[in-house]
């Protein structure tokens, strides 16, 4: 007993370096967390602008957020946030279905153009989206895509087009997975599709749930392909659009703690489906090993 104890003395001891440690992370998370909460204090502020004499508010007030659901002759939020949210729930379907399929066949398979392809890939990877925007648009605008309610199938179609080409961690994943699985199916009778959706996809669900909150990600917080191809469509606008026009010069003073309302509330739907997809984080794999 009298070892056990000053084994846990030796433990509770901390060292200088242990200290330094904990007061740069204590640093760093006040760091982090002070802009959210100067945000959420915003979102509640009673003094309108941008400019106040003092930093925490002086009256706290919910019509910042009742303002965002009622005020709908300038600036229609909720029409933005659902445009946003169907955006982002298709795309996200869709570009989750593209990654896997693409890293799975990178991983498993072997063709001739297979290297060729993946170097093809990581050179395209380099550059940026936007960079393509303009002919992108004009492709839209051929198609008829660029005007009405078929502007959403166009930003559908821009986020999830390229979508496959980001292939390279899920394949690294499916890389970790041991091919003996699936040789031990194939001798039970069982086809590709059925080793990939019954051994593949239940123990890959850690990089899942990664490809499916950055694609969930990229259409609700892109601004520069949606007011490239909404233009001035104010029915189709997304939140990141919106939350722009109430910066402007002419709404920026009325609808500034507004905006900050606005940033709170377009976090709500990731912190969703983050909890509701946390589960999924804990190692599958030597649970699939075993059965």
């Amino acid at each position: 007993m009298a070892k056990s104890n000053n084994k846990i003395k030796a433990r509770s001891k901390w060292t200088l370096g242990d200290i330094v440690v904990h007061i740069i992370l204590a640093i760093l998370s006040v760091i982090w967390v002070l802009p959210i909460a100067w945000i959420i204090m915003i979102s509640f502020r009673g003094e309108k602008g941008q400019y106040v004499s003092t930093l925490l508010p002086k009256s706290l007030t919910l019509a910042n957020y009742t303002k965002l659901f009622t005020d709908t002759g300038i600036l229609n939020f909720m029409q933005m946030f659902k445009n946003t949210l169907i955006i982002a729930i298709f795309s996200c379907i869709i570009s989750t279905a593209f990654v896997l399929a693409v890293s799975y066949c990178m991983s498993r398979m072997r063709f001739r153009l297979r290297k060729p392809f993946m170097n093809v890939a990581l050179i395209l990877g380099m550059f940026p989206g936007f960079m393509a925007m303009i002919a992108v648009y004009y492709i839209l605008k051929v198609l008829g895509l660029s005007e009405g309610s078929l502007i959403r199938v166009a930003l559908v179609l821009v986020y999830s087009g390229g979508s496959g080409l980001g292939f390279y961690i899920a394949k690294g994943f499916f890389d970790t997975i041991p091919k003996s699985l699936e040789e031990a199916a194939y001798l039970d009778g069982a086809t590709r599709w059925q080793s990939f959706t019954r051994i593949i996809i239940p123990l890959s669900r850690p990089i899942i749930v990664y490809t499916v909150l950055n694609s969930f990600l990229a259409p609700w917080i892109d601004f520069v392909f949606a007011k490239v191809i909404c233009r001035a469509n104010k029915d189709y606008y997304t939140v990141s659009i919106g939350l722009w026009n109430m910066l402007e010069k002419e709404y920026v003073y009325n609808w500034f703690n507004s905006f900050a309302a606005g940033a709170v509330l377009i976090s709500v739907p990731i912190i969703i489906l983050f909890m509701i997809m946390q589960k999924c984080y804990k190692d599958s794999m030597s649970g699939g090993v075993k059965g």
